[in-house]
């Protein structure tokens, strides 16, 4: 048997995940799947990879087991200043040492508040939670009681809006919810505005609100956005936005003010806190007041949370918002996401694998397809790409950059990219199974919760990898 811990990763590139694989039985025990957050559950990496991270750094992280790697995505988009960014950690902590929940609100709430509608073009009012799902939901309730009708439509090319009935009733881990409540979603397609037209013929005087993200992969065609609004609006429905995504990293800071286009109710998130939790909902001020006790209408309960103001939260949005007027963060995010770009596309070229390896998005919020010898998307070659940029020292689900990714940090992962797609190129002569060691990840969203075989507490991770890779 061949040593894996000399022959799979690289001398420059030690790996030992030993301390993770016994800490994936104590977290299957007492977490359902294991993590807090699907998309960083075990079922998304493959066999040798890092399971927990203990500390970051700018755009470095260090797992359990001591193992360094230049990290994208980046907390699921959640940081895109950096990991530990001081300006941040610093208002954060001096507002943590004078108290984080009062009887009472916080002045920054107000202070917050404002800074954000200024940043939103059409926004009145906002208020904060401390996740994206809460917010969203919040502006459905809004948008039911504004209307006073019952049925909304989420973007189908968008698929993830809240872990909430409404949105996740849509996806095919449904159980749990009533169908009554499925019934009350309905789904259009991005671009397509002939579909959203048809969901108000289908359904009249029933539509509360349409839902999407102003852009994801493919941006919006010219005029959409202002026509889904037209649409909603003679139809008697409001338009939602959710910038959780697109929010501070989008150029402006804002799709919204980026493609000339005000909704109803949007919604930021992620990269407001730079990674500490933090959300906001906002809105026009006749709608957002329903919430509140100017009117006469029916009260709506919205967002009414115990954490949602939390004062270093409020501290570390300031303190991101400081920063991105302050510094050219927007810029450096696109400038980097278009040098790793670049650098990626040249090595596929070189390679023949263009048809094979895709990139899609905006320069700031790269993602990838791994696609097998026929071109179709594989679960089996994406844990392959993974486990082979693992190997080489970088923690890439997607390639969403950070304002700490430096021209180093770049050259050396196209590098590693480059020699992942070796592999690759191997792999489709001669099938991937002969370079891959042990399972293939899986979509999040399926019914069934198939086996994920972790390595026992007691053996040697690397003992699963019989054939040399790379």
């Amino acid at each position: 048997m061949m040593n894996i811990r000399s022959r799979f990763f690289s001398e420059s590139h030690p790996v030992s995940f030993e301390k993770s694989g016994a800490l994936r039985f104590r977290a299957r025990t007492a977490i359902p799947g294991g993590a807090h957050t699907y998309a960083k559950g075990d079922d998304q990496y493959p066999l040798l990879a890092p399971g927990f991270i203990s500390r970051g750094s700018g755009c470095h992280v260090w797992d359990v087991d001591g193992n360094e790697f230049i990290e994208y995505g980046m907390g699921l988009r959640a940081v895109s200043l950096g990991h530990g960014f001081p300006a941040v950690v610093n208002a954060a902590v001096a507002q943590m040492s004078r108290g984080t929940n009062f009887t009472r609100p916080s002045a920054l709430e107000v202070e917050c508040a404002e800074r954000l509608i200024a940043l939103v073009p059409g926004a009145d009012m906002a208020k904060f939670t401390k996740d994206g799902s809460t917010a969203t939901t919040a502006a459905i309730r809004l948008a039911r009681a504004y209307t006073g009708r019952d049925m909304v439509a989420l973007c189908s090319d968008h698929p993830f809006f809240s872990y909430d009935d409404w949105a996740i009733c849509t996806t095919s881990m449904n159980a749990g919810i009533p169908e009554t409540t499925a019934q009350l979603t309905q789904g259009f397609r991005y671009n397509d505005l002939s579909s959203a037209e048809a969901l108000f013929v289908r359904h009249p005087g029933r539509m509360a609100a349409l839902i999407l993200e102003a852009e994801k992969e493919v941006p919006p065609a010219p005029g959409y956005l202002a026509a889904l609004r037209e649409l909603c609006h003679r139809n008697g429905a409001l338009l939602i936005i959710d910038e959780m995504i697109t929010g501070f990293r989008w150029p402006e800071c804002c799709a919204q003010r980026h493609h000339g286009i005000e909704a109803d109710l949007s919604t930021f998130g992620k990269a407001l806190g730079n990674g500490i939790a933090i959300s906001a909902l906002l809105g026009k001020r006749e709608i957002m007041e329903l919430g509140g006790l100017d009117h006469d209408r029916d009260r709506v309960f919205l967002l009414s949370t115990t954490h949602g103001a939390e004062t270093h939260a409020l501290a570390a949005a300031l303190a991101v918002m400081d920063t991105y007027r302050d510094e050219p963060v927007i810029e450096m995010l696109h400038r980097q996401g278009s040098r790793l770009k670049a650098g990626i596309e040249d090595a596929t070229q070189r390679r023949g694998l263009t048809g094979y390896f895709k990139l899609a998005g905006r320069a700031s919020n790269l993602v990838y397809a791994c696609c097998d010898r026929d071109g179709i998307p594989s679960q089996i070659f994406r844990t392959l790409f993974l486990q082979e940029t693992i190997r080489r020292g970088l923690l890439a689900p997607s390639l969403v950059t950070s304002y700490s990714h430096s021209n180093d940090d770049i050259d050396r992962t196209i590098e590693a990219i480059d020699g992942a797609l070796a592999v690759y190129q191997r792999a489709l002569a001669d099938g991937p199974e002969a370079h891959l060691i042990g399972r293939s990840v899986a979509p999040v969203f399926r019914r069934r919760a198939t086996l994920v075989a972790v390595a026992t507490p007691k053996s040697d991770i690397h003992r699963s990898g019989e054939q040399e890779c790379g």
